[in-house]
């Protein structure tokens, strides 16, 4: 009997020492600034934020001026406006590899993930967004045999 009651309380004992979930701290350099890597594609972005008046600068241009398009200038700032900030934060970039639209997604990635370095408190809602997840597709390699990754030479018959 001694031993059920000892086994019972190893049981409440193991329920009660469950792992917590993970804190999720501030981590800011010696500037006060929150540093993150973001990447899609073949491009890599580093991106540091900090408070300020809502500036971003992109491999030292103006980000309208580094992404014309309208479309990618939504997408750097699809976090920002996710996450009710604009306006705070200063946002200083560098990327390099890939095209345009990967390194849009490589700078929202980034800047997703510097943000909730800085305030932790956001990562539910950009997690919600889905701006936290690296987008893990990329380019098809080609095979041999073929002209592309998948087309095939075309057919002739004669």
């Amino acid at each position: 009997m001694a031993e059920l009651s000892s086994l019972a309380e190893l049981g409440t004992v193991a329920a009660t020492q469950q792992p917590a979930a993970p804190v999720h701290v501030q981590k800011l350099d010696k500037q006060g600034r929150a540093y993150a890597t973001g990447k899609r594609k073949d491009a890599i972005a580093r991106v540091w934020v900090k408070p300020g008046s809502g500036k971003i600068i992109v491999n030292d241009k103006e980000f309208a001026a580094y992404f014309a398009r309208p479309v990618l200038q939504m997408i750097l700032n699809q976090p920002i406006v996710a996450s009710n900030r604009v306006g705070q934060f200063d946002i200083i970039a560098t990327v390099k590899g890939g095209g345009l639209s990967g390194q849009a997604g490589a700078v929202r990635h980034g800047i997703s993930k510097a943000l909730t370095y800085y305030e932790p408190a956001l990562r539910g809602v950009l997690k919600k967004g889905g701006f936290l997840t690296r987008d893990s597709r990329t380019v098809e390699r080609k095979k041999y045999g073929k002209a592309k990754a998948r087309r095939s030479f075309q057919f002739s018959k004669r």
